[in-house]
């Protein structure tokens, strides 16, 4: 056997006083975390389909200096192919039955229930006013709102938030008669729009996905093309944590939604290609926009900011100094959100690198593209905690465009 790795999260970590990396399956096809030692650890980087454990065991001594017996090695690829997360056909006949599984349901269950928020509906009421009732004095609401960038960070810490700028857009959530809803793809791959016939469900009810707008989409960028992450829908929080909220300020009355999961704009951050000039992205700006004129339209970007700190790769905790660094950059991009200019907050990105990892640059970019030169007014911005020590934050915001 000669094992290849999947594309996991990987999450360092202590346990039981041994350090090491816990291993976590994007596509959740088994509900199982693996733990690797870190002695262990560099012959995860040999797994890529050209070495049996033999090869494996040589690389190591060869690269590392290190001696690891051969059994040792194949247990760890049994755990790893047991725990599905090796790219084998064990590997792509579950996932074609997850997906099938998917298909065939009436529609897409709350994933996020019990973790994130109570799938009792009453409960989920409460916890939303309850977020509601502590907003504090917002601008004037204007009228003719079309899009809204919304949280994706759970509702515990980023609930003031998301409580903020869905108050402040009530009136055009309940105006709407069909929703664009932009959410990162945490595990998609570079530039994919993936999209879904499958209906959203919340504890309120379900969403009808407006199946005639995913037709006109995949008419224009392939069926392969659109679907061949459509798994990434079934667990992905994003979109989801965004839907709640619409839901409820609705007043639990449906209302049509076209999903959409954008992966990784890495390639168009390292100047491989450009976001302005790429087809599939002006194929889907056009559809939209097309069947915006003839809708009342909602474009929600589901969207955080800056991940920083150790949690997220950095070598040292967060100083005072850092986090006045972090917002001053989140300001820059607030400032072009402001002026609806998508080319601008882009460049903001780029020119750094993207140093300070914006996950919502995909659907905050594709959001700007829909609604080009429309102004934006922030309703709150925060900085929250992403690790125990305080040592590195997600930023987030709320914005509404008119």
């Amino acid at each position: 056997m000669r094992p290849k790795l999947r594309a996991v999260r990987i999450h360092p970590i202590t346990q039981n006083g041994q350090q090491g990396f816990l291993l976590e399956d994007p596509l959740r096809l088994v509900d199982k975390l693996l733990f690797v030692p870190q002695a262990l650890a560099p012959a995860l980087a040999l797994m890529d389909g050209t070495r049996d454990a033999r090869g494996i065991q040589v690389g190591l001594q060869l690269r590392h200096g290190m001696y690891v017996p051969t059994q040792v090695i194949e247990d760890l690829i049994t755990h790893l192919d047991q725990a599905l997360m090796l790219e084998n056909e064990r590997f792509y006949r579950a996932q074609a039955e997850a997906l099938a599984t998917y298909r065939a349901a009436a529609y897409r269950p709350p994933y996020h229930v019990n973790a994130v928020y109570p799938a009792d509906p009453d409960a989920l009421r409460a916890m939303l006013q309850d977020y509601l009732s502590k907003v504090e004095a917002l601008p004037p609401r204007p009228k003719g709102v079309q899009g809204v960038i919304s949280p994706h960070i759970d509702y515990q810490r980023g609930g003031s938030i998301y409580a903020g700028v869905w108050s402040y857009v009530r009136d055009a959530v309940q105006a709407a008669e069909l929703v664009i809803l932009l959410g990162t793809d945490h595990n998609g791959d570079l530039g994919t729009v993936t999209l879904t016939r499958q209906h959203y469900a919340t504890p309120l009810g379900v969403l009808p996905t407006a199946r005639d707008v995913v037709d006109a989409l995949v008419a224009a960028i392939g069926e392969e093309e659109a679907f061949k992450e459509e798994l990434h829908h079934r667990s992905e929080h994003s979109i989801e944590l965004a839907l709640v909220w619409l839901h409820y300020m609705r007043d639990a009355t449906p209302v049509p939604v076209v999903p959409i999961l954008l992966g990784s704009f890495a390639h168009f951050v390292a100047g491989e290609a450009d976001p302005q000039r790429d087809e599939k992205l002006s194929a889907v700006v056009t559809i939209l926009r097309d069947v915006m004129k003839d809708r009342r339209t909602l474009v929600v970007a589901a969207a955080d900011l800056a991940h920083v700190g150790p949690a997220f790769g950095d070598p040292h905790p967060l100083e005072v100094t850092d986090r006045a660094r972090v917002r001053q950059a989140d300001e820059a991009l607030l400032a072009a959100i402001g002026e609806g200019d998508p080319e601008r907050f882009f460049r903001e990105i780029a020119a750094v690198g993207d140093r300070y990892r914006i996950c919502g640059l995909p659907p905050i970019y594709l959001l700007l593209r829909l609604l080009e030169g429309h102004t934006g007014v922030s309703t709150g911005y925060a900085q929250c905690p992403a690790d125990a020590h305080n040592g590195s934050l997600v930023s987030i915001c709320g914005v509404a465009l008119t």
